[in-house]
């Protein structure tokens, strides 16, 4: 990214290139919506087909040994659809263990300025999308709206590089994109896709992009992933349409999950969707649905900690057993559930103008045909199969708008079942959501609250369905802690501009009391993976702290000219992303700014930067073919050799070491001396840049360099699409063969290095630190005195909230 800038800003495109550049970007913005919304259709298509397969089989099984007593054969068909559909889901996960869960924590990650490995792949598209339907069809407690978000996503990464490292055969010369911060907002543009395929709501997207997603944004981006967004939605709803109703071009089902259209009947004047008074009673779900989601959150971390801990460090096989062991559960669990503890309830007439009467024109048909009426006599139906016994999103609609009741006793252990339920299930090695479980889970709630007030408190004018949406809204708003972006995708769900209200006040409300206990579910387990992720801002009391605090001070950097060997000896024994370069700022300095050469020949290595990568290095320095220098042969198990039990040191002397180790301007034939004067020690360095690890490799792999004998300027210049070619996956410095290299030749950096990055004083207050690397996308923040010497450098690490409340520690007690 620092290059990139640097690039852009050195040479700036000509106004026929950069508009050619922007129709480009438009161009791929639409693709990437076209795309997602087809990867929705097809993940929609089969889902419905298995499922419908998978029910058609079981319930005519039912209604067969019903009569004969043979239902344990229904139970054993229900479970051969389920564990197979299961174990092809897990199987999927093995191939790309990173398409486990919804993706959405990874996705948040990547757009947080975290790259996680493999996120977003090929591969993991497609084990993501083939996975989530098998998982979905197997009967786990999971949807198909978490990995929406992710699947897009990946689009959004993938298709405006057209290039993937499971296709290396298939090449495009497309020069675009060939930088971070495009591909960041591809990104971004493809996981609103997602969420505007999943829910229909293309606001919602571009809302959940902004809020729980990107670092760095600008107005520019805003429209573009709203236009993503709407292609996606306009996509999906276009195929669904036609292929589900005949009819092309209807654009009746906008998203895969629909939640009907909330309406009283006309022929009841007393029925509103909600009142004011209503609002209290909203008020208090929000409570309750925050303490659910807090309770919910509590005890998917503590599972989470366990399989951390007995699960993924077995086998892999272990985890299939173990996703395999919950679909039996939760199999046996439906079965015994629907066929013992449902009751018969009265079925209400289509003419009915009781407060619940629903005028839809297609949903009511879906809802009264997905009504189960197992073991019970004519004009009625078994209400807990026929919440267990149907896909998530036709149980949702059946407490939104179902005529009838369900009672409270069905509903309280139909809650308590697909609570402990969906949280086993959600962190098995299974492609897996929580939007549509928390949502079912929550609409039983409400429903359930409904129910208790017209029967005991005697309230006939509340409108069941507004509390069921009201408590979907509650529970999930109490799991993931999403405010502004979840609203809206509620009300776009819903096609209600009246529910805005209701539904904020309920979503603040469980965010509020759910954050008094613990975090959202996301976060969570952002945290348990140990990610250094930003929040929006700091604390107030972080301003006591300066960015000299805070800053590493041991610096690994290089010279404007260095030697080939010192340029391996540095990328082979850190694990930087990018570099200092300097010059010290003594006599000889003065000879650099008139244009003469700074080599470095050796370097002088602190012994704690080899040993954080000692294990690895020994291992790579025994396979290492034969070099010139002996010392890149030897360099890992001399210092493991020397290594020596710390003494104590005076204070001076810990200042010293605390703050760097500096590299030596040398010259040929010269080494570092162990006899160095304290002055000589202490040097301060004249910052000139940053140079990025892909670019000194990148330099090495081309054989960019000069001779001792020669001027730098006959050194091979290369230009931004050279230097971006391999993007985004670089050559690594470990398979660089050296024997292709001579270690005496130098290599000139100045031509590629960011000569204006941005920085900051050591007396800067973090929360301006805090501000400037997030809002600017940054992954590295030179710290430089008045008299431009560096003096450290602040990366995430050093402004995530655990190492801010750690450095405050030390400062309370050093005060």
């Amino acid at each position: 990214c620092c290059f990139d800038l640097a690039f852009f800003l050195l040479y700036p495109l000509p106004k026929q290139k950069a508009q050619r550049y922007e129709a480009v970007k438009w161009v791929m913005v639409f693709a990437i919506g076209v795309c997602t919304g087809l990867v929705g259709l097809f993940v929609d298509f089969f889902v419905r087909l298995f499922t419908q397969l998978k029910f058609q089989v079981v319930q005519s099984s039912v209604e067969e040994c019903t009569e004969k007593g043979c239902l344990a054969l229904s139970l054993l068909e229900l479970l051969g659809f389920n564990l197979t559909f299961v174990f092809l889901a897990s199987l999927l996960v093995l191939i790309q263990p990173v398409a486990a869960g919804s993706g959405i924590p990874e996705i948040k990650c990547y757009l947080n300025g975290v790259k996680v490995p493999g996120v977003v792949r090929l591969r993991t598209v497609v084990c993501k999308a083939m996975g989530v339907l098998f998982s979905v069809a197997g009967g786990l407690f999971v949807g198909k709206e978490g990995p929406m978000i992710h699947s897009g996503a990946v689009v959004g990464a993938g298709l405006p590089q057209f290039q993937s490292i499971s296709l290396r055969k298939i090449q495009f010369n497309f020069p675009y994109f060939r930088s971070d911060r495009d591909k960041r907002d591809f990104v971004s543009a493809g996981a609103a896709a997602g969420v505007a395929a999943a829910f229909g709501a293309p606001i919602g997207g571009t809302l959940f992009s902004l809020e729980e997603g990107s670092s760095f944004w600008n107005q520019g981006l805003t429209w573009k992933v709203l236009f993503c967004s709407m292609a996606a939605t306009f996509t999906l709803n276009f195929f669904r349409s036609g292929i589900q109703f005949g009819s092309w071009g209807s654009f009746q089902l906008p998203g895969l999950l629909n939640f009907g259209e909330f309406k009283c009947s006309e022929s009841d004047k007393k029925c509103h969707l909600w009142t004011a008074v209503d609002l209290g009673f909203f008020i208090l779900m929000g409570i309750v649905g925050g303490l659910l989601g807090a309770t919910f959150n509590c005890l998917n971390k503590r599972l989470a900690k366990y399989r951390m801990r007995n699960v993924h460090p077995k086998p892999k096989l272990v985890r299939v057993l173990e996703s395999l062991l919950v679909s039996l559960t939760t199999t046996v669990v439906v079965f015994v559930a629907s066929m013992v503890l449902g009751e018969c309830r009265q079925m209400s007439s289509t003419s009915h103008s009781g407060n619940d009467t629903l005028s839809l024109q297609g949903m009511s048909e879906d809802v009264n045909s997905s009504i189960k009426t197992f073991f019970c006599p004519n004009e009625t139906y078994n209400d807990m199969a026929t919440l267990f016994f149907n896909p998530q999103e036709s149980a949702i609609l059946q407490l939104f708008h179902q005529d009838g009741t369900f009672s409270p006793v069905t509903l309280s252990l139909f809650f308590l079942l697909y609570f402990l339920l969906s949280c086993w299930t959600y962190g098995i090695s299974v492609p897996s959501g929580l939007f549509v479980p928390s949502l079912l889970c929550g609409a039983a709630f409400g429903r359930l609250v409904a129910n208790l007030l017209k029967s005991y408190i005697g309230l006939d004018h509340i409108y069941s369905g507004t509390f069921a949406l009201i408590g979907a809204a509650a529970f999930l708003g109490g799991v993931v802690r999403m405010t502004i972006s979840l609203t809206v995708i509620l009300i776009e769900s819903t096609n209600e501009i009246t529910y805005g209200l209701p539904i904020m006040i309920t979503l603040m409300v469980a965010k509020w009391t759910g954050d008094f206990f613990n975090k959202g579910i996301y976060d969570i387990h952002v945290n348990l993976r140990g990610v250094p992720l930003l929040e929006w801002e700091t604390e107030v009391e972080m301003d006591k702290l300066r960015a000299s605090d805070i800053m590493e001070p041991n610096l690994t950097y290089v010279y404007p000219h260095t030697r080939i060997q010192s340029l391996v000896s540095i990328l082979r024994t850190t694990v930087h992303h990018a570099f200092p370069v300097v010059t010290e700022n003594r006599g000889n300095e003065r000879e650099f700014m008139k244009g003469n050469q700074l080599i470095s020949n050796n370097i002088k290595f602190k012994k704690s930067s080899i040993l954080t990568r000692a294990g690895e290095q020994r291992k790579r320095s025994q396979s290492m073919k034969s070099y010139p220098s002996s010392e890149l042969r030897n360099m890992c198990d001399e210092h493991i050799a020397t290594e020596e039990p710390p003494e104590k040191e005076d204070l001076l002397q810990q200042m010293l070491e605390r703050r760097y180790t500096p590299y030596p301007n040398l010259y040929p034939d010269q080494s570092p001396s162990e006899e160095w004067t304290m002055e000589e020690r202490f040097r301060p360095l004249t910052f000139h840049g940053l140079i990025l690890r892909s670019q000194l490799v990148t330099l090495l792999v081309r054989g960019v360099c000069y001779s001792e004998s020669q001027s730098s300027a006959s050194q091979p210049r290369l230009s931004h699409a050279e230097m971006s070619e391999d993007y985004p996956r670089y050559p690594d410095i470990h398979d660089l063969d050296l024997t292709l290299l001579n270690p005496r030749m130098i290599v000139d950096v100045t031509p590629y290095m960011n000569p204006s990055p941005f920085a900051v004083s050591p007396n800067t207050h973090v929360s301006q630190v805090f501000n400037l690397f997030r809002t600017m996308g940054l992954r590295h923040l030179p710290v430089v005195n008045a008299v431009g010497e560096i003096v450290g450098i602040i990366t995430r690490h050093n402004l995530t909230h655990e190492f801010l409340q750690a450095r405050l520690r030390q400062h309370y007690q050093t005060i």
